[in-house]
């Protein structure tokens, strides 16, 4: 068990545990002594190093030092308390002893010479053994119920901004906005009920899971992810697909258009999986159970049975029109059938899907450990890669064993659990993910096929990966990194690690926070796994959460409350796809300019290379949202003057004649109250007419136009490029330079984070 994996089950340890005094079960005779030294050396060491191992399914499982994670932090005290005050012959602590590597610890030396560890753990055990008759307080409490005392939190009505942008591309509609005037923070789900059944939020759920699983990244053209020796006579079935109904000079042109379609209806299966569990509110467990794949009328044709299912779409020639089907057991070209107990292919949800197991390939040295690492970060929430014990000598290992993965402890500790699951995909042994057991048989010095110390059965050898979609499901961790996965969605980064670093004078405070998320994600997981795992409840819980509505400190001054802090809100660059979603609901329509091209300039991802969305702009980026505010407001600002004042979306209360005049207080009034109005439509502020942002941006006007009326040869009609009509001319008149003035404001506000980040 890795340390990440013991950390978050003893979340609810931690959570709950310390509220305990240290008493034994009759509430008066105390029983554990030095309990603040424990607290201490607890969080520090026993948290992050002993329970690794010291637990149930850990390595030391069987020794008598336990720290179950059943148990309260006061039998983890006891515990603790027992081993310091054994003493050796040479009069050293068992406790200190085993730790730093004496006494055939099993672990071998986990606790360096000189280090803070061993400095804190030595401290408690000199107070245990000074005076093991005097009695201490109780452990500190974790006081989480003040975490969040001077965050300020989104107004209602930007909540209700935020989550119609994020998953809907919209936004928030005029009765959406009364109800939640009315209702508050409770209307806010039913907004998010309605909101989660709009096609926007599929796509948005989509891309965000592909972020995740990376499955559009396979390489190859899209139809690579069928085996010739399977789908030899189907899957290039555009080929040969009749276009004799069009003229001979556009047929070619049809035949490289149906490739195309077909390959990226291949690539998008993987996330139409997702979205059909989803919108159909089915549990979300079936991403690794699921009997059934996803087809559309193109890849159906690949795999060989649009025959049988064309009757089921709505739009036969719709190439992205998908909908569940099984495939029949594969039928390699020499004849030999896949066994199966049914005659059909032994789905298993992702795992069993072409796209994924091509994602993710295997060699003849990595004997499918990638995808058992990927299978444990993408569904258990476990990177094992980060986790993993660094051998010191691996020649030395070598030199010593026949088989180190299965012998040296330090190998044993992580291929005890990846090689098992990488033993389950062994019916895809192939550098292509293509159906194809190992002609000698699988690895007899690899651990055998299982999961989590249950071994797979004989007769479940034809449907390893189902009987492993199976197991995964009932794992508690399975639902807790399905709200991980969540979180990442709606905040744009993964959840916080255990802090590790204990000479960090900020140690308490990051753990702190640590903790505080981990409530979160916790509750989120339970509720989800109550409710038939129904992946919509996790959307419930964190967007309504107050990890999710925070916006800002009251007191940033404090520096330990600062650190505490560090992760709270939502404050992340938005992605080139999100951009111009944005754009389309502000504006009406899009900029179209972060393409596939400019999308990775932008930070995008290409699921393959680059895999990362940037977090931070680069300069590029900082060049092409400048770009973005110029182009976006020059096509814009005068087109929507030019529609009648009720159907504009900028600027419905002012027209282009109202200029700033001293005599004119009402001529003030109207600017102010139409900045107002772009502030929330497309910053989604709300700022009052006499506030200083509003009077920021009335200087801005008002100072393009005053300097305006003193050039003589200013340019009396708009620019031609940023016409409101299709007519190349005449230009619109733009006389007193309101028009363009207007134009510069919005550039400005589209140049500002409130626009560019989430």
């Amino acid at each position: 068990m890795t340390l990440q994996m013991t950390c978050r089950i003893l979340v609810l340890i931690l959570l709950q545990a310390f509220s305990h005094a240290v008493f034994a079960d009759d509430g008066k005779k105390p029983v554990c002594f030095a309990a603040n030294a424990f607290h201490d050396s607890w969080i520090k060491v026993g948290e992050r190093i002993c329970m690794k191992c010291h637990r149930e399914g850990g390595e030391a499982e069987e020794s008598d030092f336990r720290l179950n994670d059943r148990m309260s932090i006061l039998q983890n005290c006891k515990s603790f308390t027992a081993m310091a005050l054994h003493l050796e012959q040479d009069g050293r602590s068992r406790l200190v002893a085993k730790a730093t590597g004496g006494l055939d610890h099993g672990g071998g030396e986990v606790i360096k010479a000189g280090s803070t560890e061993l400095r804190i753990l030595e401290e408690f055990v000199r107070r245990v053994q000074e005076n093991p008759s005097r009695l201490s307080s109780p452990p500190t409490v974790d006081d989480l119920a003040g975490f969040f005392d001077g965050v300020i939190m989104l107004t209602d009505q930007r909540l209700l901004r935020r989550i119609t942008l994020s998953l809907a591309a919209r936004l928030p509609t005029d009765d959406e906005r009364k109800m939640i005037a009315s209702q508050g923070l409770k209307g806010i789900e039913s907004v998010l009920a309605s909101v989660m059944k709009e096609d926007a939020f599929y796509q948005r759920l989509q891309e965000g899971f592909n972020d995740i699983f990376l499955t559009r990244g396979y390489n190859g053209n899209g139809d690579d992810a069928l085996s010739y020796n399977h789908f030899e006579k189907t899957r290039h079935w555009y080929q040969k697909f009749s276009l004799d109904h069009l003229p001979e000079k556009e047929r070619q042109k049809a035949r490289y258009k149906l490739a195309d379609q077909y390959r990226e209806a291949l690539r998008r299966e993987p996330m139409e999986l997702v979205r059909y569990i989803v919108q159909n509110e089915r549990p979300f467990s079936e991403i690794l159970t699921a009997d059934y794949t996803m087809v559309s009328p193109y890849t159906a044709r690949g795999y060989g049975i649009f025959d049988e299912v064309q009757n089921q779409f709505d739009d036969p020639d719709d190439p992205y029109e998908f909908i569940p089907a099984r495939l029949h057991a594969l039928v390699h070209r020499n004849g030999k059938v896949q066994p199966t107990a049914d005659g059909f292919y032994p789905h298993a949800g992702l795992l069993s899907m072409f796209q994924y197991l091509r994602r993710y390939p295997t060699t003849e040295t990595n004997r499918n450990r990638l995808r058992a690492r990927m299978y444990y970060q993408h569904f258990l929430g476990v990177d094992i890669m980060n986790l993993a014990p660094r051998v010191s000598d691996a020649a030395a290992i070598d030199a010593k064993y026949e088989t180190p993965t299965m012998q040296a402890a330090e190998c044993v500790v992580c291929h005890r659990t990846i090689d098992p699951i990488a033993a389950l995909f062994q019916d895809y042994y192939n550098e292509d993910g293509h159906y194809g057991p190992r002609k000698d048989g699988w690895f007899t010095d690899m651990f055998a096929a299982g999961s989590e110390g249950i071994d797979l059965a004989e007769e479940d050898r034809w449907r390893a990966l189902p009987w492993l979609g199976e197991q995964t499901s009932k794992d508690p961790r399975f639902a807790i990194a399905m709200a991980e996965h969540v979180y990442y969605l709606l905040m744009g980064r993964t959840v916080l690690a255990a802090p590790d670093d204990i000479d960090d004078p900020h140690f308490a405070a990051r753990r702190k926070a640590f903790l505080a998320q981990r409530e979160l994600i916790d509750n989120a997981a339970k509720q989800f796994a109550a409710s038939s795992y129904n992946l919509k409840v996790i959307f419930q819980v964190i967007a309504t959460s107050k990890f999710y509505r925070a916006d800002g400190l009251s007191n940033p001054d404090d520096v330990d409350r600062l650190a505490e802090l560090d992760d709270i809100g939502v404050v992340r660059m938005l992605s080139p796809e999100q951009v111009e979603r944005k754009i389309v609901a502000v504006f009406g329509k899009p900029w179209g300019r972060l393409d596939d091209s400019y999308a990775i300039l932008y930070g995008g991802i290409d699921s393959k290379e680059v895999t990362e969305r940037l977090a931070d702009p680069s300069g590029a980026i900082g060049a092409l949202q400048r770009i973005l505010a110029n182009d976006v407001a020059c096509k814009n600002v005068a087109a929507d003057f030019a529609l009648p004042a009720e159907q504009r979306l900028l600027f419905p209360n002012i027209e282009i004649d109202v200029v700033p005049d001293d005599d004119d207080p009402e001529s003030e009034r109207k600017i102010r109250e139409a900045i107002v109005h772009l502030h929330w439509h497309i910053l989604g502020r709300e700022d009052d007419a006499d506030s200083a942002e509003v009077a920021q941006t009335y200087e801005l006007f008002t100072g393009i136009v005053q300097e305006a009326a003193t050039i003589k040869s200013v340019e009396p009609r708009e620019s031609y490029f940023c016409k409101s009509g299709d007519e190349p001319s005449p230009r619109d008149p733009d006389p007193h330079y309101t028009l363009r003035a207007w134009r510069s404001v919005v550039t400005y506000l589209l140049r500002r984070r409130e626009f560019l980040y989430e």
